[in-house]
């Protein structure tokens, strides 16, 4: 069934060719002091979006208070939507085998590798699709070991009833401050709930100033020192928070972006048409009106359009009012 009433998304980037408007990419935007007042809008940011992936942060953070200690780049990993490299895979398995268990309990989707490089390599090996692979393999290995930790069933840890599933919600939303009674099932299996861009910056608000010793902390702490866990090689979360001290980052299937900056300020933003290529971009205006320098910024807007091999055109964010 189709929905009656849209969100009201408005342009936030576009990308050129010649002279001539190609492509413009709707979406809406918050963005957060760092005292927490809300000082840019764009579009409908208090619409119900699914934050897809840029949940695992959260997720980790309830993995932590449920008892899991993991070193600080396992930690990353688990709130990560990684590339699929070896090092990514061995450290899932390894996640998984500190806890006495097989890459056979894990409850994720299969998938071939989600980074360009490690695919090619993957196919060119002869390999096909497995659940280690799979870009969510750090996060469910994870779970798996909270749960083998507190004594909670693993064959049925992503069912609703079940106490892993209902911590993280409770968690979820305490740090969003909105309810997560709307939900549906993510790409990889777990659930994912309806939540507001601006509930989702006060989230990443809160991961980057909590204070030291709490759950919060150790998972911002723990993807900011490793970046390549997060994401990986050549991926423009990893590459952002390399090139801006103290910057958090995840990024979500379907146009999702969440940005925190080490003083507070939050960027939350959604692509309506789910392009994962306008994510960045749209969201450096935003950072360069919380004061991030422009030079740390350039690698990632005004992205090429390349025709014949020369660039004739660019994808960049709009400028805000």
């Amino acid at each position: 069934m189709i929905p009656a009433n849209f969100p009201a998304h408005v342009p936030l980037a576009v990308q050129t060719r010649g002279e001539t408007v190609e492509s413009v990419h709707f979406g809406s935007l918050v963005a957060l002091a760092p005292n927490g007042e809300t000082v840019l809008t764009r579009g409908e940011p208090e619409a119900p979006i699914y934050p897809r992936s840029a949940l695992k942060p959260l997720i980790a953070v309830a993995l932590v208070r449920a008892g899991l200690e993991l070193s600080p780049a396992q930690l990353a990993l688990a709130a990560a939507s990684h590339s699929g490299s070896a090092e990514h895979q061995d450290q899932a398995a390894k996640i998984l085998a500190d806890a006495g268990l097989e890459p056979g309990a894990l409850g994720n989707s299969t998938d071939l590798p989600y980074g360009v490089a490690e695919r090619h390599a993957w196919i060119q090996a002869g390999n096909g699709p497995t659940r280690l692979a799979q870009n969510c393999s750090g996060k469910h290995a994870a779970m798996l070991a909270a749960c083998e930790l507190n004594g909670w069933p693993l064959e049925n840890y992503l069912q609703h009833e079940h106490p892993l599933p209902t911590l993280i919600r409770e968690v979820v939303a305490e740090l969003t401050g909105e309810p997560t009674t709307l939900i549906s099932t993510d790409g990889c299996g777990t659930e994912v709930f309806a939540l507001s861009l601006t509930g989702m910056a006060r989230a990443f608000q809160k991961l980057v100033t909590a204070p030291a010793g709490t759950a919060e902390h150790k998972v911002a702490s723990a993807m900011r020192a490793h970046p390549e866990m997060v994401a990986g090689r050549g991926r423009d979360v990893t590459a952002l928070m390399h090139a801006v001290p103290g910057l958090l980052a995840k990024d979500g299937f379907e146009g999702i972006q969440l940005i925190a900056l080490a003083d507070g300020a939050a960027v939350a933003l959604k692509i309506s048409d789910g392009s994962d290529r306008a994510r960045m971009p749209a969201a450096v205006p935003a950072l360069l009106a919380l004061g991030v320098d422009a030079p740390s910024l350039e690698p990632f807007n005004k992205l090429p359009a390349l025709g014949g091999g020369h660039q004739v055109g660019a994808l960049y964010g709009l400028p805000l009012p």
